[in-house]
């Protein structure tokens, strides 16, 4: 009997690289600022990606044979769903719920087995107001964890897709205190973290030390890179994320922290297979923005060994 053949791997080993709807400056479902999703994807092409994260729900056709078709003529495949959602408030966990699911099922129609889940932030992308307070209170922290616990061991199995919990600037998973936190009152079997290596940063966070520490617990990868002279701008006056966006805040490699051949090097020692994909926040951008720092962010990732020419084995 001929035995089966080794798992397909990327040049580094372990890891597969991919682009999101962010990279061309989409935050919304609809937004008259962005590109429109046929664009998006062509570019994807032209830059030379294979894999795609679908990004807010709405923005890509939310009807699975549609979609299959868009990606079908365009030779790309999905490597998760995005959601947006709250885990802090009891109280609209049903709403929440029913909006996961959409892009839970839109997400395994295509074949890919990680949700991406990003906490609300406290303050209006837009605008920069509070919404409520930057910080939890002890009853709030107390349910997080198993509220991400309830949430993804649904997912998995209803619908074989593994729940990675996204840190994020302007929102109460941010700092590495609370990104640990989370991490330690959860179960590994149901959530894990999807380590964005620029809001990392943005948080105050070492991203190397996470990966080291917690190496069994990242699921998948957000890769970016954060000015730190707009990083200073940010503590002394106390601007918003889209404030920050707007000044620059988010860089093409190799500029800013953290540097990504040494956050490759680093999750290419994990013993899992992952995907990383090239987030730079570029909202609001002008049209002709995002394709040139596409290519040379591909680029300049390959030149670290990182490529996106296979699928990788998903076991968390």
């Amino acid at each position: 009997m001929a035995t089966a053949p080794p798992p397909l791997r990327t040049t580094v080993g372990n890891l597969c690289l991919g682009s999101a709807p962010d990279s061309w400056g989409v935050w919304f479902p609809e937004d008259e600022h962005q590109v429109s999703y046929t664009r998006f994807l062509d570019e994807l092409v032209q830059a030379g990606y294979e894999w795609l994260e679908l990004g807010p729900y709405g923005y890509l056709p939310t009807d699975p044979q549609r979609l299959k078709a868009e990606l079908d003529a365009r030779g790309l495949k999905v490597s998760g769903g995005t959601a947006f959602g709250a885990l802090h408030r009891p109280e609209a966990w049903d709403e929440m719920l029913a909006h996961v699911r959409q892009v839970a099922a839109l997400t395994a129609a295509a074949g890919a087995h990680h949700l991406v889940f990003i906490p609300p932030m406290y303050r209006d992308e837009k605008t920069g107001a509070f919404t409520e307070s930057p910080e939890l209170t002890a009853e709030q922290w107390a349910g997080f964890g198993r509220a991400a616990d309830r949430l993804g061991r649904l997912l998995l199995e209803e619908y074989d897709v593994r729940l990675v919990v996204h840190p994020h600037a302007d929102s109460h998973i941010q700092t590495q205190p609370e990104i640990e936190r989370l991490l330690n009152e959860s179960d590994g079997r149901y959530t894990n973290l999807c380590l964005d290596t620029g809001h990392v940063a943005y948080g105050g966070g070492d991203n190397l030390d996470l990966i080291r520490r917690f190496g069994e617990r990242v699921g998948y990868v957000h890769i970016k890179q954060m000015d730190p002279e707009i990083l200073a701008q940010v503590a002394a006056e106390d601007l918003s994320f889209g404030e920050a966006v707007k000044r620059g805040v988010c860089v093409s490699p190799p500029a800013g922290v953290p540097k990504p051949a040494d956050v490759v090097a680093e999750l290419a020692r994990l013993d899992a297979e992952l995907f990383v994909i090239v987030e730079q926040d570029l909202y609001p951008c002008a049209p002709e923005v995002p394709l040139p720092i596409a290519v040379s962010t591909r680029e300049h990732l390959a030149g670290c060994g990182l490529s996106g020419t296979r699928r990788p084995n998903i076991d968390r």
